[in-house]
């Protein structure tokens, strides 16, 4: 039996398949996780335990190692991480990418997983097609992607069956016995393909057919542990030194353990081949599984105490200082690494958006201050603000729309399609608060003062708008629907639209009576309607939450 073009396209096949089922159930992991995933980020604290064991899980789902890497690249660019949180959550990535060797060689009886590749697809096509639910949908996506993965794995291990007749490929492989070319093989098409799961898939296709041997493989496993810290030292162009120290780490992490793990190898007195070996006999795809995940533990275990130790050692290699504070025309949540998960990156958009909330209603506050005593610090201030949340609104929007272009869930979709209007709602009572700045300069320009009917008016107005102003920002921040609260703002509303109706009829009346001015009535006029506006947009800011399908707790 010859190795020939067919055989390559049959191999090549294979990979497809497999990387495209490893794709299809970590997306479907992913959606069915959801804002569970954004909790288990969210529980990361100063413990490093607990950072290894959000790492683990986060790529037992996502199922990529180097997805997680780069996430984790994006917070600490983004500040929301440190250097010492992310060293324990990229060892648990290294631990979490394991999974996916384990399920491949996972069997039952007499049966491998494998075996069962039509029936997973079969089943998780039945699940996308034919279930109501989207939880179920993303099931059948995870089950189907399984299947795919596996007819991917037997794809490749059937195409590489007659290789074992070509003596210089046999040699090539009885090469990798040598630490040197193991590490450097491993390494260097891992990096090509940037997925250690799937050079991990094609390893233990290869030992199924009994190409290489666990003497030989465990060195490429060593390999490709560095290899896939390629995709995280790209990813990290561009960021800021302590992002670029996150990657360094990583490296760092894998190439230290390695030469840490390569003497229990060698060590003769030890026997970790035979170990692995009689722990599943007769098994060549478990044996690597098992390895894979033995170098993981063990390195963490020896790594993860002296993991201060590797901060001031990837700080020595990219040193200097970043800038404490973010500067005001520049985001601080979104990141574009972070869009590689959807889930997370819909709960950062809120996170921005909330600081944009912040700064509106801040800009709001000052301008009723400037109305009310003018100062040019103050105009200053509020202008300065403004250009703050037009920045603002333009890269959220953007970033709103890079992510409704990914897969989401029916949640995070309606959260998305919420937060373009709210985003937008946002800007334009910063926009008001500059009408009533520009109010301002015109009734202090022509020296207009209200009557004092006028004043007790204006003032009652501005009270009743900052109450329900603070009422929707609390619910938006709340990011859950208070029905009680949301009939308040509904009565609140009401209440200044009726307010704002009666008050310009008074004004009407005032100047029919010559108790005012026309000046004074322009000034009065503008300023009601600045003030029922900014109402409005509060308003839809609150509902916005009940419409966007209760935004993620």
């Amino acid at each position: 039996m010859q190795f020939g073009l067919a055989d390559i396209l049959l191999m090549l096949g294979g990979l497809g398949l497999f990387l495209y089922g490893m794709r299809l159930m970590g997306d479907g992991l992913e959606l069915a996780a959801g804002s569970k995933l954004k909790k288990l980020l969210s529980a990361l604290t100063t413990n490093r335990l607990m950072g290894v064991l959000v790492g683990f899980l986060v790529t037992a789902v996502i199922q990529s190692s180097s997805a997680t890497t780069v996430m984790v690249i994006g917070f600490v660019n983004a500040g929301l991480m440190t250097l010492s949180q992310a060293a324990g959550v990229i060892m648990g990535a290294n631990i979490g990418t394991t999974v996916t060797s384990q399920i491949i060689a996972f069997r039952i009886g007499g049966f491998a997983f494998t075996d069962f590749a039509p029936l997973f697809i079969f089943v998780g096509v039945i699940f996308i097609m034919f279930s109501k639910k989207s939880t179920l949908s993303h099931i059948g996506q995870v089950v189907g992607g399984l299947g795919i993965l596996f007819l991917g794995l037997t794809t490749m291990s059937t195409a590489m069956e007659p290789l074992q007749q070509v003596p210089e490929f046999v040699n090539l492989l009885t090469s990798f016995k040598n630490p040197l070319i193991g590490i450097l093989v491993g390494a260097l098409f891992t990096a090509i393909i940037q997925s250690s799961s799937a050079s991990v898939g094609i390893l233990q296709a290869l030992a199924m057919q009994g190409l290489i041997g666990l003497d030989g493989a465990i060195f490429v496993l060593c390999g490709q542990n560095i290899g896939t810290c390629v995709t995280a030292l790209i990813s990290s162009i561009g960021a800021n030194k302590t992002a670029r120290r996150a990657a360094i780490l990583h490296l760092l992490f894998n190439v230290i353990g390695t030469l840490l793990f390569i003497p229990i190898v060698l060590i003769p007195g030890i026997g970790f081949v035979n170990m692995v070996e009689s722990l599943s006999p007769g098994n060549a795809a478990q044996q690597i599984a098992n390895a894979h995940i033995i170098f993981n533990i063990v390195t963490t275990l020896v790594l993860l105490p002296a993991s201060p130790l590797l901060v001031r050692m990837a700080t020595a290699l990219v040193p200097g200082k970043d800038k404490k504070e973010i500067e005001p025309m520049q985001v601080q949540y979104l990141d574009r690494r972070i869009l590689k998960t959807p889930p997370i990156a819909v709960g950062q958009v809120i996170k921005e958006t909330e600081r944009m909330a912040v700064l509106s209603r801040q800009n709001f506050h000052d301008s009723l201050e400037y109305f009310n005593q003018p100062s040019p610090e103050l105009k200053e201030r509020i202008m300065a603000n403004e250009q703050v949340l037009d920045y603002l609104n333009k890269e959220i929007t953007a970033y709103l729309i890079q992510i409704s272009a990914l897969e989401l869930t029916a949640s995070d979709s309606a959260t998305v399609g919420a937060l373009f209007h709210t985003v937008n709602d946002f800007e334009r009572i910063g926009d008001h608060a500059e009408n009533i700045v520009d109010a301002a300069d015109e009734m202090y320009s022509r020296k207009v003062k209200f009557s004092d009917t006028a004043a007790k008016e204006i003032k009652e107005l501005t009270l009743r708008v900052e109450v329900l102003l603070d009422e929707a920002l609390h619910m938006f921040r709340s990011r859950v629907y208070d029905e009680s609260l949301a009939q308040t703002i509904t009565r609140s509303e009401e209440d200044i639209d009726r307010c704002n109706e009666a008050f310009r009829n008074n004004h009407i009346k005032r100047l029919t009576k010559r108790k005012c001015t026309p000046e004074q009535g322009a000034v009065f006029l503008d300023l009601l309607t600045n003030l029922e506006r900014v109402a409005d947009h509060a308003t839809n800011i609150a509902f916005s939450i009940h419409n966007g399908a209760k935004i993620h707790q």
